[in-house]
């Protein structure tokens, strides 16, 4: 196995492909919250309804991510990659024509399929160019893809669907998922970086996936994560409409402010990838700079959520909002660092893809819960800040289980008494 102290040559190269992927990526999730009140007006759609179409994209998520994590352990991240873009860009043309809540909610499980195993994937991808100790920062520059597909796509969808229609937001998207698909066609690589193993031996070695999948570091991780993912979800689903139909703005207001909660949270994962890798580098424990750091935010975030509905002003209530449900995101920095860190590298795609599918079924139950509650409640406002209320609540029991449990140098060597090597051929069917 070799070992490298700096990235490979190229590697930054293939970080800005990755990043522009999953700027696509999140574009593609946020175009439906950000069309949610043309959209459920044509369609004649109740919350709950909307609510239906935000979980739908992630009815497949999860299983769609494991699968193609196992996959991508014996195929490489290059061809992978590859042929989610172009299902991600192929289903957004049906948006074009008549569409029905049928027709929206199937394509949007297709696009869930697709988009699935992206984040894990384009991670595993990027470890293959940089080192452990060196990885804070570009995977928080992946990571920060999302944000920016927010920020850079949203002024230009808000202003294709306030001037054309929604239907053509969908294709625009499709379109640029075509034209990433042909760059990385041509320039895509595939990276030759090998981790060190779990053990200090030499060899090919696999740990049996029962004690990755009861790690109590990794399900602690795991648990910060869907607490901090049931916040994303809700951003992607329902904050735009909170501007629009709750809090009176505008279309074109709402949608332009729907950047807020990206831009902030933008900020705090390039600041908390940098200052993690910063302090990783200066041999602090993986327990306080990829535990303790992140787990602390959460728990912040998590207090002040419930006190949206007692701001007196519109512009306080998206203020504490926007601080409460992004200032944890590090946490999507740090959960696929610590994954690798416990995980040898033969095992490490489909880890992050198991890990990623815990963290992302919040998405399943986020938007359908909250447009339950949306639709029940006396007024849409109040709907809208019970549901911030259980967000708070589901951050405080995230952050404190972090706090508790995630403790990677201890793991890692109960992990390692388990690691077993095996024969190269063995160890890629693993």
């Amino acid at each position: 196995m070799t070992v490298h102290d700096r990235p490979l040559k190229g590697a930054w190269g293939m970080t800005a492909l990755l990043f522009f992927f999953m700027l696509i990526n999140f574009a593609d999730k946020v175009v439906v919250g950000l069309a949610a009140v043309p959209l459920m007006r044509d369609l004649g759609l109740t919350p709950q309804q909307f609510g239906d179409i935000g979980s739908a994209f992630f009815f497949l998520f999860a299983v769609s991510a494991i699968v193609v994590g196992f996959i991508t352990n014996r195929v490489q991240t290059k061809h992978t990659l590859l042929v989610m873009a172009i299902v991600w860009s192929l289903v957004q043309f049906p948006m074009l024509g008549m569409v029905s809540l049928e027709t929206l909610i199937v394509c949007r499980i297709v696009l869930g399929a697709g988009e699935g195993p992206a984040g894990p994937v384009a991670t595993h991808a990027l470890y293959k160019w940089f080192p452990d100790t060196l990885r804070g920062l570009p995977t928080a520059i992946i990571a920060q893809g999302s944000a920016f597909g927010v920020i850079i796509a949203v002024p230009l969808l808000n202003w294709i669907i306030d001037t054309y229609s929604w239907h053509w937001a969908f294709g625009a998207l499709g379109v640029a998922g075509l034209v990433w698909a042909f760059f990385w066609l041509i320039f895509g690589r595939e990276g030759t970086l090998v981790d060190a193993p779990v053990t200090k031996g030499g060899g090919t070695e696999r740990v049996p996936y029962r004690y990755l999948l009861t790690c109590p570091t990794i399900l602690a991780v795991s648990a910060a994560g869907f607490a901090s993912y049931w916040g994303l979800a809700l951003a992607l689903t329902w904050f735009t409409s909170y501007l629009v139909t709750g809090l009176d703005f505008s279309q074109k207001v709402g949608g332009n402010l729907t950047v807020l909660p990206w831009i902030f949270g933008a900020a705090v994962v390039l600041g908390g990838g940098f200052l993690s890798q910063r302090l990783k580098s200066k041999g602090v424990s993986s327990r306080l700079c990829r535990g303790v750091l992140p787990s602390i935010a959460i728990v912040a975030g998590g207090c002040v959520l419930p006190f949206v509905g007692s701001m007196p002003t519109a512009g306080l209530k998206i203020a504490v909002l926007v601080f409460g449900a992004a200032i944890g995101s590090t946490i999507f920095v740090v959960l696929p660092m610590i994954v690798s860190e416990l995980t040898p590298q033969a095992q490490r795609a489909a880890m992050l893809a198991i890990t990623t599918s815990i963290v992302t079924f919040a998405g399943v139950l986020a938007p359908r819960i909250t447009g339950s509650i949306i639709q029940n409640a006396p007024t849409p406002l109040a709907g809208y800040e019970q549901g911030f209320v259980i967000l708070g609540i589901l951050l405080i029991a995230g952050g404190i289980i972090g706090l508790l449990f995630i403790r990677p140098e201890a793991d890692r060597k109960r992990l390692a008494a388990h690691a077993v090597s095996v024969p190269p051929l063995q160890s890629a069917q693993a």
